[in-house]
């Protein structure tokens, strides 16, 4: 922050050094009282303190003395305003701070606390220093494509302009052509041959005209249509930004919040972005569009008139309107999407909703006649036939979808196009022959939501869809643990442009973990430590990779369940009834039972930690360090029965620490009344 806005933050009275000094303030003395203020212990300074009225007397008495000696100091003739207004300042301050001085100090100190908040926001903003670049980058693109545009709306008017002087010029030499045609038919004299004469004579200037207007009009015809050639080669580039790097990255987004990232979902930039791009190729499409019929009557002369186009130049125009009228077919196909997705596990027979936006739908006045959306469920294989472009495909379904229709609704407030299905509910499910061991909650479908409609008063009808993230459709309760696996290894791990569902079998195990806690820390909190990650890759074996059968199919070595069971488990219950104490670093979490007890056998008696079962589902069990009664002099370590969520329903956690005397020191030696007080039940006022 610049020193004299330093100095000009310092509350009222400074507010009137700045009313009194202005801007011709003299840098060299804004930098002294800066660096000064700057230079005075704050950070022990205590309001509540009464010794530290002293400072505040000190602190006070310097600052006007030097207000007093630095306007002695300015002896020249030009600073002979500034002095005298720096000499008012002090009397000011002395009358205002001398019987009150602490307020002073007060002032400033909170001053620079501002300050130092004002500071952080500084760097903050400079840490997203590229994403605004890339907005003015952005800005910059479109104010250089509407100064064309406007360029070549001005020479369109031009053009036309001149076009009705040579139809006007046209319509003259053919009444001439007609009135020599007429003196034919007279008897041969000299009248008749000087009337002949004159009109020749007129018609060959004419037409020397034309020829030339015709040549002028070829000739601007050429240059506007390698003006609209560049128009659509940035329009298409911005396009693709828009369509292959934004919404791609934030489709990337919104998939990876399945999982849990943070993800903030908003489309009104984007919107804005798109629809500004809408409007310049409708824009541009209707210039080429009349730019073509513009010359159409000069084609028709060009039998007539040395007019036609250089060796080697084709007429571009056409081309140019295919091309355009293909922009702009896929942005508006692109930009219908889903923005809130349904529930990727997706249970027959419950209700679930959905929402569908158009991203340029308020530009092209699609909200003119409300279009009708769809919504089907596919299977995988009907997906991928579907990305084919086989149109056949979107009559076929793989399931009955109630309350799938309705017609997107225009809101005038933010200029969104969009529908929310509120009550929708799959009733039936065909399902596919299974491949191999694969079961039911491998098994991904996608809801399909596709429309039609048209714009320019039905010039261009669109037929768009799109798909939602992969579902899986599960029919009992005790089948959704397996299915969001499959969920959470196809949001992770899905690659862009992928053949659906397609995912990779392995993955490194750094990618893996990192989905683990970041699922971890969206459901209860706070992520995972990297001995909780350690320890989840040892008993995942792996090490170095994972696949995704062995993640949720093949069972944990000595037990009937698997590894993600066991961790879902866990998350489901740390989610349920432990959060405080997880959130609050008081949950070691998953850890070894063989480390438990390293680390407690290092530590006083009493001392005990909380760690997650690795034997139970859904279990933690609170390990302590004591005496062993049957060795008299020796120590061991205990464990209790893991507690789920049936002993939590009871009784909570803080509640059955406190019950347990034995518990004495969280690991490493925190008092447990220190850290378990604030979760323990509290009644009439005192503790339970």
């Amino acid at each position: 922050m610049a020193l004299w806005a330093r100095v000009q933050m310092l509350g009222d009275t400074m507010r009137q050094m700045q009313n009194i000094y202005g801007s011709n303030f003299p840098i060299e003395v804004r930098h002294f009282f800066a660096q000064w203020i700057e230079s005075q212990p704050w950070a022990d300074f205590d309001e509540d303190n009464p010794e530290n009225e002293k400072f505040a007397i000190q602190f006070s008495e310097q600052l006007i003395k030097m207000m007093e000696e630095k306007a002695q100091e300015l002896s020249n003739d030009e600073m002979f305003l500034t002095k005298l207004k720096l000499q008012e300042s002090a009397v000011q301050f002395k009358n205002m701070y001398s019987s009150n001085p602490m307020s002073l100090v007060r002032t400033v100190k909170n001053c620079l606390a501002i300050e130092t908040k004002l500071v952080e926001q500084a760097d903050s903003a400079a840490s997203n220093g590229k994403q605004v670049s890339a907005h003015r980058q952005i800005c910059e693109r479109f104010e250089y494509i509407q100064r064309f545009t406007q360029e070549t709306e001005a020479e369109l008017r031009q053009i036309q302009h001149k076009q009705e002087q040579f139809i006007i010029q046209y319509q003259e030499s053919l009444k001439i052509a007609n009135q020599i045609q007429q003196l034919a038919s007279l008897p041969n004299g000299q009248t008749r041959h000087d009337s002949e004469q004159r009109l020749q004579k007129q018609k060959q200037s004419i037409d020397q005209t034309l020829s030339q207007n015709a040549q002028q009009l070829l000739q601007m015809r050429m240059q506007l249509a390698d003006k609209h050639h560049e128009t659509c080669q940035r329009l298409s580039e911005l396009q693709a930004h828009f369509l292959d790097d934004q919404l791609i990255s934030w489709k990337r987004q919104q998939q990876l919040a399945g999982n849990g990232t943070p993800f903030d979902g908003s489309l009104d930039t984007l919107q804005q972005w798109c629809e500004s791009l809408a409007e310049l190729i409708w824009q541009n499409r209707q210039q080429i569009k009349k730019a073509i019929s513009f010359f159409f009557f000069v084609e028709l002369l060009r039998a007539q008139l040395p007019i036609n186009l250089p060796p080697g130049r084709q007429d571009c125009l056409p081309v140019l309107n295919s091309t355009i009228t293909g922009l702009l077919s896929s942005l508006v196909t692109s930009t219908f999407i889903i923005e809130k997705q349904p529930p990727q596990v997706l249970k027959k027979d419950s209700r679930f909703t959905a929402t569908v936006r158009l991203l340029v739908g308020g530009k092209l006045n699609v909200h003119m006649n409300p279009p009708t959306v769809k919504a089907t469920i596919i299977s995988e294989e009907q997906a991928r036939i579907l990305l084919k472009n086989d149109k056949n495909i979107r009559n076929e379904t793989s399931g009955d979808i109630l309350n799938n229709m309705g017609s997107m609704e225009y809101h005038q407030a933010n200029g969104q196009l969009s529908i929310t299905f509120r009550n929708m509910a799959l009733k039936r499910i065909r399902r596919a022959e299974k491949k191999g061991n694969e079961t039911v909650t491998e098994e991904k479908f996608s809801i399909l939501f596709q429309s039609q409609f048209s714009v320019g008063g039905g010039e261009l009808v669109f037929q768009v869809w799109t798909l939602s993230l992969p579902v899986v459709v599960t029919v009992h309760g005790n089948q959704e643990c397996n299915a969001l696996a499959t969920i959470l290894w196809d949001n992770a791990f899905a690659e862009p442009g992928r053949l659906p569902f397609l995912v990779p079998e392995k993955v490194p195990w750094p990618s893996l973990a990192q989905t683990l806690m970041t699922k971890f820390a969206s459901h209860c909190g706070l992520g995972l430590s990297v001995d909780n990650l350690n320890y989840l890759a040892f008993k995942s074996s792996s090490s170095s990779s994972s696949s995704s059968p062995s993640f949720f199919q093949e069972p944990l070595t000595g037990r009937n369940f698997t590894f993600w069971e066991w961790f879902y488990s866990i998350l489901k219950l740390t989610k349920d009834w432990l959060q405080g104490p997880w959130k609050d670093r008081l949950i070691t979490g998953f850890i070894s039972k063989q480390l438990a007890q390293d680390w407690l056998m290092k530590s006083p008696n009493g001392t005990f930690l909380l760690r997650f079962s690795d034997s139970e589902l859904g279990g933690i069990t609170i390990a302590w360090v004591a005496e062993d009664p049957n060795k008299p002099s020796e120590r061991n370590v205990w464990n209790l029965a893991p507690f789920t969520d049936k002993h939590f329903k009871i009784r909570g956690l803080g509640d059955t620490i406190k019950d347990l005397d034995n518990l004495v020191y969280l690991y490493p030696n925190i008092n447990k009344s220190q850290c378990f007080s604030k979760f323990w039940t509290q009644l009439n006022g005192g503790l339970l």
